[in-house]
């Protein structure tokens, strides 16, 4: 049976994983357990047992007793079904039908085997199903409980429906695909039509598609389960396993039609929008082909899930991208599947169901493989630098789904703003493995529970800007954050100090040969040495609930405390006892003392951690459960000799906190810090395992390393500044380190000066006005968007910032002397724009250049000199169109091409409008429009008109475009978010529009 790599790692992970499979038999019963769906295995046991090689060795089973096994298995379950007279399982959508479908796809790969009966009863699940599911039309299923689709109109904001509709649609499609002699067929494909093609629904892209689907045109589908920046939330969060479910379920899907034989319906391979939500995922994609997850608290490296929709995209629709991922994903799947617990496919996040799920996931898409081979269809994966080129760009998808994305050929940024997920995230390399950022893992920000009061952002984009970047400021509390994406990967991050442990990072660290990095040690390297840090797994666990034994040097104080450093991130802290000795075998001290705290809960007041009792503690309030710097102190009476104190906690043991001394009580003397750092600096810099390089400015306090949490600026809250660079060797650090730093005259402003790339912060509420001093080497000067002075060693930029702004500038032009002499200080250049400079100043010639092109400019004493480099671009542009979204999406109607070809920028790119061809740009904002002109290939120029939109559901005319030759203009004066082009009816075969401009 023809194969492929990919198939035959998919095929030696399903022999494995029957080591765990057979844990689920129940010998008792005669059959693998209903518990979480354990008995969905016999998926997998079918594919081996009738596709592939089987090997006993490998799968620790002989195949005649797994056979007998499946085989006894689905004939009870087949009885015990609800759609068959039993009363066990199944006919409920959530979730019964979705290990139902996994059932039944693995009778019918079994059928001869099975008898009559049996055949009958998995024949009647597949009908009974589909006739049960018809008949609730759009309603609710009585037995999911609070699980609803909401009819067809869905639900974007919280929780998609996508998942819902998904759900419904695969508890017809075994009917579908294996019954086509039943007479209510038509009935259960027209409800898995329609529940199908609304998945991914948005009415704004829908309602301009003509395109038809099965025969149903998408802009009849009614719901909404996208924001309408093509990106998917669940459980209050984005969810890239929530967005991948459109795959996912159409892969499950189409492995009935594919082993029945049937031809499979359009929609699973023509979903609408199906190719936006697919961008939207390579935006957050890693290198080891699962989308990064920076809000969701579980379902990380949760193989099986994962593996799905890749391959159906790949197998099934073709790909490039897709097959890349997968191939990534399935290189690493061996590996993971190799580390404690050994075989299992889903052990690091979710539920148990999960495990029988993944086996079942797998096997689909080891089919999904060998069909696609046996068809001849071939797919060639991109190589990983043509998936991260493809996939490079940047999105603000808005304040509700809270996320910036920032990818690059070298790493991912994002700035997350959604409540309990807040950090600012960075992945150098792609690498899903080095830092850790999902859920409430913070990132720079040193906790994910501050509040955001205010957020501005400032997106950058190629095609409008010359690059991609961003640039992001939160207000949190009285603090303020900033964070700047750069197109070589590397990112910056200011703060006016929001509060203790600035700059918090946390790593994977495992042995997992396999995984790139899980090598079972991280190196990190820094100005005084370096230190090397075990795995995780390798040392010896630690129990929340631990007790630590903290010496120091022998001192007479009359009053002790802990003063908190890093929290537990849920509970805070909390103790049984705090106790003080002098010496091993002392009395405990703190016994007779008086205990205060910064803040205690009800029922567990200070005295309670003195007390004497194992059974009673204290915590800090709820409300300061975030507080990093809370403090329990004991006050001893009277002064004491000490040499150690004894912290047990409760499960909300502090991450990291400071003994302190004191003989009044007011002034306090640091004793020892717990945990002792593997790695402390003041050198300014760090490597982290050759993977990450972080250059640290401004830190009052050292960074450390604790195990596998790096803090760069581990004190107090505290102005910082950070610059990220993805693969940056330890000379290169300490260089960065060592060079000087731009400087702004304003206290609140902070600057940057990365890979030749100005990031600016205002860091207060009030707008600024500053000269900020940039350090250049060299002859040659960078010049940057507005006005800056040339000085001995480098420029003063005039910085006019709004309050509480982050903007990122990048270098537009560059200027060097030709007379041999140095560039003469006081020389003003003002930038207009990409290919423009004004200069004026001493006397000199220079060459300006820009975009790789120069010009020579002669600089006359009292005089503006303006310079313009030929053929270089202007940017940025102030075409309102550039790099938009345009409808309609995925799939286009017949005859049209893709709409964005004019808005990309790209003369060699063209709109072909086919028969009644109209598209419609969204500007993702309320706009003013004045100036609408078009620009055509040769040929015939239709008649063209406008319509405009607030809502993108209802339109507008604005008016006729009208001129000569290849281009048309219309004068207007609009304000719309949604601005539509329409050609004439019949315009087939003529010109071909290059480009839409909006002005």
């Amino acid at each position: 049976m023809a194969s492929d790599p990919v198939a035959d790692i998919y095929h030696r992970v399903l022999l494995n994983h029957t080591r765990w499979t057979e844990t689920q038999w129940d010998a008792a019963r005669g059959y693998y357990t209903d518990k979480d769906f354990g008995f969905a295995v016999v998926l997998g046991h079918a594919v081996l047992l009738t596709r592939g090689s089987y090997d006993e060795a490998r799968a620790g089973t002989e195949k005649q007793v797994l056979k007998a096994r499946t085989i006894a298995t689905i004939k009870h379950f087949a009885a015990s079904n609800r759609l068959t007279g039993g009363t066990q399982w199944g006919r409920r959508l959530f979730f019964d039908t979705t290990f139902q479908l996994y059932f039944v796809l693995a009778a019918r790969l079994l059928w001869d085997d099975l008898d009559a009966t049996t055949r009958s009863r998995v024949d009647t699940i597949a009908r009974e199903q589909a006739v049960y599911t018809a008949a609730l039309g759009t309603g609710n299923d009585p037995a999911s409980g609070s699980w609803t689709p909401r009819g067809l109109l869905g639900g974007h904001e919280g929780d998609t429906k996508l998942e819902e509709m998904g759900v419904y649609a695969q508890s017809l499609a075994p009917g579908l695909a294996w019954a086509v002699d039943d007479p209510r067929h038509g009935d259960w494909a027209a409800s898995f039509g329609a529940w199908s093609r609304n998945e991914a629904g948005m009415p704004q892209a829908d309602l301009a598609n003509p395109a038809r689907v099965d025969g149903a045109p998408v802009s009849d589908n009614t719901a909404r389960n996208l924001y309408d920046t093509f990106i998917v939330e669940n459980h209050g969060s984005f969810g890239p396993h929530y967005q991948e479910e459109l795959w996912r379920t159409s892969g499950r899907n189409a492995a009935h039609f594919i082993a029945a034989g049937r031809p499979l319906p359009q929609v699973l391979t023509n979903q609408p929008n199906a190719d936006q939500l697919w961008s939207t995922l390579l935006g957050v994609m890693s290198d080891a082909g699962e989308p990064l997850m920076p809000m969701v608290n579980d379902r990380e490296h949760l193989y099986g899930r994962d593996v799905i929709p890749l391959a159906f995209l790949a197998q099934v629709v073709g790909n490039r991208a897709a097959a890349r991922a997968e191939v990534a994903l399935a290189e690493r799947l061996e590996a993971y599947q190799s580390y404690p617990p050994e075989f299992r496919i889903a052990k690091f996040s979710g539920e148990p169901k999960y495990e029988p799920e993944a086996r079942a996931e797998v096997a689909i898409s080891y089919l999904l493989h060998l069909w696609a081979n046996e068809q001849g269809r071939t797919v060639r994966p991109l190589s990983a630098e043509e998936l991260f080129e493809h996939a490079a760009g940047v999105t603000d998808f808005g304040p509700g789904p809270g996320l910036v994305s920032h990818q690059t050929p070298g790493a991912w940024a994002g700035a997350v703003t959604k409540p309990g997920f807040v950090k600012f995230a960075w992945q150098p390399g792609h690498d899903d493995w080095l830092f850790k950022l999902s859920g409430a893992t913070p990132m720079f920000l040193p906790t994910t529970s501050l509040k955001v009061t205010q957020r501005r952002v400032r997106t950058y984009r190629g095609v409008r800007d010359g690059f991609d970047g961003s640039a992001t400021m939160l207000q949190v509390g009285s603090g303020y954050a900033g964070f700047t994406t750069l197109p070589t990967g590397a990112v910056v991050y200011a703060t006016s100090g929001v509060a203790a442990g600035e700059g918090h990072l946390e790593i994977h660290n495992l042995t997992m040969p396999g995984v790139p990095g899980l090598t079972g040690t991280r190196t990190y390297r820094f100005a005084e040495g370096s230190a090397t840090v075990a795995s995780a797994d390798s040392r010896p666990a630690t129990p929340a609930a631990r007790v630590d034994e903290v010496t120091f040097a022998r001192t007479e104080v009359r009053h002790l405390r802990m003063l908190g450093v890093r929290p537990d991130p849920a509970y805070g802290y909390s103790l049984f006892a705090f106790e003080a000795r002098d010496g091993a075998e002392g009395a405990d001290l703190a016994r007779t003392g008086t205990a205060t705290a910064s803040s205690y809960d009800t029922g567990k007041e200070p005295a309670l951690a003195v007390d004497g009792s194992t059974a009673t503690r204290w915590a800090v309030s709820r409300g300061d459960r975030p507080r990093a710097d809370s403090w329990l102190a004991v006050d001893l009476g009277t002064p004491h000799a000490v040499d150690r104190a004894t912290l047990r906690w409760e499960a909300a043991a502090g991450r990291a906190y400071t003994v302190q001394g004191s003989a009044d009580g007011l002034h306090w003397e640091d004793l020892a810090s717990w945990p002792v750092p593997d790695a402390t600096s003041r050198g300014g810099w760090l490597d982290v395992d050759g993977r990450a390089g972080l250059v640290v400015r401004g830190a009052a306090s050292g960074l450390t390393v604790h195990q596998d949490e790096i803090i760069l600026a581990d004190g107090p809250a505290a102005p910082l500044l950070v610059e990220g660079l993805p693969g940056a060797s330890p000379r290169s650090l300490r260089e960065r380190a060592a060079a000087p730093e731009p400087r702004a005259d304003a206290e609140a402003v902070r600057a940057a000066l990365t890979d030749d790339h100005l990031s600016l912060y205002n860091l207060s509420d009030e707008p600024v006005t500053t000269r900020v001093d940039v350090p250049q080497a060299g002859p040659v000067r960078l010049l940057f968007e507005g006005l800056q002075t040339l000085t001995d060693g480098g420029t003063a930029y005039d910085a006019e910032l709004a309050a509480a702004e982050a903007r990122l500038l990048p270098p537009r032009l560059t200027v060097r002397p030709l007379n041999g002499r140095p560039l003469p200080a006081g020389l003003r250049a003002r930038v207009v724009d990409g290919a423009t400079v004004e200069l004026t100043g001493p006397a000199c010639r220079v060459e300006v250049t820009a975009q790789g092109r120069s010009e020579v400019g002669a600089v006359r004493a009292g005089r503006t000199t303006t310079v313009t480099v030929k053929r270089a671009t202007a940017y940025p542009l102030r075409d309102l169109a550039l790099g938009c979204t345009v409808f309609p999406t995925s799939p286009l109607p017949p005859g049209m091409s893709d709409p964005s070809a004019a808005v990309d920028g790209d003369p060699a790119t063209a709109w072909t409008p086919g028969p009644n061809g109209r598209l419609v740009v969204d500007l993702g904002a309320r706009l003013r429009v004045r100036d609408i002109r078009t620009q055509w290939t040769n040929g015939h120029v239709p008649g063209l008109r406008v319509e405009f939109s607030g809502d993108g559901l209802t339109y507008t005319p604005a008016g006729q475009l009208t001129g000569r030759g290849r281009s048309r203009h219309l004068s207007t004066d609009i304000t719309a978010r949604y601005v539509a082009l329409a050609t004439d009816a019949g315009h087939e075969g003529g010109g071909r529009l290059i480009h839409l401009s909006l002005q």
